[in-house]
């Protein structure tokens, strides 16, 4: 029994020393927002009230264009991803971009509701702020599933629709982050509120990257570092918590504006085969599959990817 005793003592003592390593090497706190925003917020980047909360957003290019081109990032992700496409399509058009709710700079909504109708009466309310009536629209993953809700519940406001390796079906994803992962697992989520390994960060970075040696250093630390933004990580996995409506993407056929359907064919998060499941059942479509991209064009190949888009808005439907 002493024997016992004694090696329960030693096994608590040892896993007591992980959970303190782990801490020491691999906890972090929050980053002050004014840091972050000395940071990542520099000119051309403006802050507005919607909602409660303090959106970061960029407002580029033509302002006498009646119709601007608006992106939408994925989850995880910032208004940042789309800096290359924003710094050519401003030469002509006006550009706006966000960092939605949970992610970037604008952080958590103020009532933990990840919904995909608080998301759509978000954008509304961001847009009616800023007296957008009209707009092109575009997301990608998470923001091209805001961006179709959105086309269906207010389609006057929708001229034309980009969807860059959009969510919205069922998928069989290839493979899948691993802060995806721990975020939806129990005990695990909760640490990761806390623990938040910068190569944690890197790994997911690259899992949606088909290039990986085009996952920088300083791409790295941007994702890492707005991730430590007060409330990002938790609202991350209250993200994962919600439950969707699983029939909502049924309503896709009943999309009426022109769309171009914009696809890394490498993506391992929303297999190619969604690509054709939006080309299916949207009757005015334009489908663009990219060879050796992943998840995220605009970022991974942003003059690539930015090619067929171009097209698409010079195009009179």
């Amino acid at each position: 029994m002493k024997y016992v005793t004694k090696s329960l003592k030693i096994i608590l003592t040892i896993v007591l020393l992980i959970i303190i390593t782990v801490v020491v090497f691999f906890g972090h706190r929050d980053i002050p927002l004014n840091k972050l925003k000395a940071k990542y917020a520099k000119t051309p980047s403006l802050f507005i009230s919607v909602n409660g909360m303090d959106v970061h957003f960029r407002n580029e290019g033509n302002q006498a264009d009646s119709i601007p081109i608006v992106l939408i990032h994925g989850t995880g992700s910032s208004l940042h991803t789309f800096d290359t496409w924003a710094k050519s399509l401003k030469k002509s058009k006006r550009v706006v971009r966000m960092d939605i709710p949970a992610y970037g700079l604008t952080g958590p909504f103020p009532d933990g509701n990840y919904s995909m109708t608080n998301y759509t009466n978000f954008l509304k309310e961001f847009l009616t702020a800023l007296d957008i009536k009209q707009c092109v629209l575009a997301g990608n993953s998470l923001g091209g599933q805001i961006a179709w809700n959105f086309t269906l519940e207010k389609p006057e406001m929708v001229k034309k629709l980009i969807l860059i390796d959009a969510a919205g079906y069922p998928m069989n994803s290839k493979s899948v982050p691993i802060a995806f992962k721990l975020a939806k697992t129990p005990v695990f989520n909760k640490l990761l509120t806390y623990i938040t390994p910068r190569f944690l960060v890197k790994s997911s970075v690259e899992n949606v990257y088909f290039d990986t040696s085009k996952v920088t250093d300083s791409l790295v630390d941007r994702y890492f570092e707005l991730t430590l933004r007060e409330g990002n990580r938790q609202a991350l996995v209250d993200r994962f918590k919600m439950t969707e409506d699983a029939n909502a993407y049924n309503n896709i056929k009943n999309i009426q504006q022109p769309t171009l359907i914009l696809w890394g064919a490498n993506d391992l998060l929303i297999p190619v085969e969604n690509a054709y499941l939006f080309q299916e059942d949207l009757p005015n479509d334009t489908l663009v599959i990219l060879d050796d991209i992943g998840h995220v064009p605009m970022e991974e190949s942003p003059l690539e990817s930015l090619i067929p888009v171009i097209n698409f808005l010079n195009k009179n439907d």
